[in-house]
C-alpha cells in the first residue's frame, strides 16, 4: 500500500559545523541562490549480506555493516541564516514478486550525520511499516549550523535479509525568518543497544561543558524500547526513563505510544492474532510501526548553566537476558541545543 504519512519533528542542531565531516563529494543541487534542493539518497538499497555488503554499492553511495548502513559524502551549499531545512525520507520494501516483499517486518532505522570524534547525530528516527511504504517530512531547521559544507550522511535499517529496503533522502533549504537556528549544540550520545548487561542500573553518564554566554539550553532525547523475541519487555511494557543533571533527577517519564492503530492501513503484512488483535496496533515503548520517533524536548536552562556538568540517563528495570538468550534493549540518542 502507498499511503503517505507526513509527520514533522524538530531535530537537534550543533555549532560543530560540517568542517568536521570527512571526504569530498557532491550532491545534486539547484543552482543560484536559495531555495536549494539536495538529493542525497535515491532508491539506494539497504540489505544484510555480511559476506558481500558492497554488492549494491554505487559510485557515490557505499554500504557498511553488512549492507545495513548506506553512506554518502556530500557538499551542501552555503547560506545565511535564518533558514528552514526540511528532510524528505521515503522507505520502500523491495518486492520479491507480485505478492511478496523480501522484508515484511517492522524494522528500526534512521538517517544520521557522522561526527568524527563524537557520537552520530540522529536526524530522522523511524520504524518501518510491516512491509509497507512510508514517507516523512521532518523539520531540521535547528541543525542549520551543521548542515553546510562537507557532510557524511548515513541511512540505516536494522534488516536481516537481502535485498530489503530502498531509501530516498533529500533536503530542501530555504530562507525563513520563522526558522529556529540555535547558536550551539553538543552531540551527547548515540547507542543502538542499551541493555541490562551493558549498563545495569547505573545508566549512561556523560560529562558536558556549557559555553560561556549560553543562556538557554534544551535537551532532545530520542528513545525507543525493544526486545529480541518480539514479546513482553521492553517493547510492550512501560519502563521509567530517568534523566539526572549533577545527580539531581530533572525528569522521569515512560516513553509510550498508544495510537498505533491509525497506522494499520500502511502495514500490509501485519497479521491478525487468534484473539482478534493486530500486531501493528499494539501500544509500544515510544514507537509505532510505520511512524517516526519524535524526541522528548526538555528545557534544562535552570540546571545547565555555563560550565561543567554531568548528565546521566537511566532506564530502570531493563529486562535481563533469559535462559533462551532473549532480552530487552533500548535505542537512544541525545543532543543539547543552546542559545546565546
Amino acid at each position: 500500500m502507498k499511503m503517505r504519512i507526513h509527520r514533522s519533528v524538530i531535530a537537534g542542531s550543533m555549532l560543530l559545523g560540517c568542517l568536521l565531516c570527512l571526504s569530498p563529494g557532491h550532491a545534486q543541487t539547484t543552482t543560484g541562490s536559495l531555495p536549494a534542493s539536495i538529493s542525497i539518497f535515491k532508491e539506494n538499497i539497504i540489505h544484510f549480506s555480511p559476506d558481500d555488503s558492497a554488492k549494491y554499492d554505487t559510485d557515490r553511495v557505499v554500504c557498511r555493516e553488512g549492507g545495513r548502513v548506506i553512506t554518502r559524502t556530500v557538499e551542501l551549499p552555503p547560506f545565511t541564516p535564518p533558514v528552514r531545512i526540511t528532510a524528505h525520507v521515503v522507505l520502500a520494501p523491495i518486492p520479491k514478486d507480485e505478492l511478496e516483499v523480501y522484508d515484511r517486518w517492522d524494522r528500526a532505522g534512521n538517517v544520521r550525520l557522522e561526527i568524527p570524534g563524537g557520537p552520530d547525530v540522529e536526524l530522522v528516527k523511524f520504524i518501518t511499516a510491516y512491509g509497507g511504504r512510508t514517507e516523512y517530512d521532518v523539520d531540521l531547521s535547528p541543525l542549520a549550523p551543521l548542515l553546510r559544507g562537507r557532510c557524511v550522511f548515513k541511512g540505516f535499517v536494522d534488516t536481516w535479509v537481502s535485498p530489503a529496503w530502498k531509501m530516498d533522502f533529500s533536503l530542501t533549504i530555504a530562507p525563513d525568518t520563522q526558522a529556529v537556528n540555535p547558536d550551539w549544540v553538543m552531540p551527547v550520545m548515540y547507542s543502538e543497544s542499551v541493555t541490562r548487561d551493558g549498563i545495569g542500573d547505573k545508566g549512561i553518564e556523560i560529562p558536558v561543558d556549557i559555553p560561556t554566554g549560553v543562556h538557554r539550553v534544551l535537551l532532545h532525547y530520542y528513545v525507543s524500547g525493544h526486545c529480541t523475541d518480539g514479546a513482553d519487555a521492553d517493547e510492550f511494557v512501560q519502563k521509567d526513563n530517568v534523566i539526572r543533571v549533577d545527580n539531581i533527577v530533572v525528569h522521569r517519564y515512560r516513553p509510550w505510544r498508544d495510537d498505533c492503530r491509525q497506522f494499520r492501513p500502511i502495514n500490509p503484512y501485519c497479521r491478525r492474532w487468534t484473539d482478534g488483535s493486530w500486531s501493528c496496533d499494539y501500544s509500544r515503548s515510544g514507537w509505532c510501526p510505520g511512524d517516526i520517533v519524535a524526541p522528548l524536548e526538555l528545557d534544562l536552562t535552570d540546571h545547565l548553566t555555563p560550565g561543567k556538568h554531568t548528565l546521566r540517563f537511566v532506564i530502570e528495570n531493563i529486562r535481563p537476558k533469559d535462559a533462551n538468550g532473549n532480552y530487552g534493549y533500548w535505542r537512544v540518542s541525545a543532543q543539547l541545543l543552546g542559545w546565546k
